[in-house]
């Protein structure tokens, strides 16, 4: 397709890729974490490039993870931001209403209570 003999210049595929509409960018990142439900990839050093086609953004993620215990790399930052995000923010509104407290305490209450609507009113009454 791009013509034989070994490959394709790096500069002129480049320049083809521009002129498709598709922007390249390397990311300078220090460590990219898929996280999935029985374990997490830690890639350190990792070569990560950015494609913009169009608007539709792709990673590309180069490099050997170690594969660690879900949710045992992130830091306490990224872990409650992992908890927030798993409570809908329809339920939180419920919570706080039915037991007029603010959205925060009916957050933390659905937290500590695994999502359970009823048990976060209760604990709030």
């Amino acid at each position: 397709m791009f013509g034989g003999g070994g490959g394709l210049n790096p500069r002129k595929m480049e320049q083809m890729m521009e002129q498709m509409g598709i922007d390249v960018e390397d990311i300078d990142a220090e460590e990219v974490i898929i996280r999935t439900e029985e374990y997490d990839l830690v890639f350190n050093n990792a070569e990560v490039t950015k494609m913009d086609a169009r608007g539709q953004e792709t990673y590309q993620v180069i490099g050997s993870p170690e594969e660690v215990e879900a949710g045992s790399v992130g830091g306490s930052d990224a872990a409650g931001s992992d908890a927030e995000s798993s409570i809908p923010d329809d339920d939180v509104e419920i919570v706080a209403m039915r037991a007029d407290v603010s959205e925060e305490e009916a957050r933390t209450a659905l937290e500590d209570n695994d999502g359970d609507l009823a048990a976060a009113v209760e604990s709030l009454e």
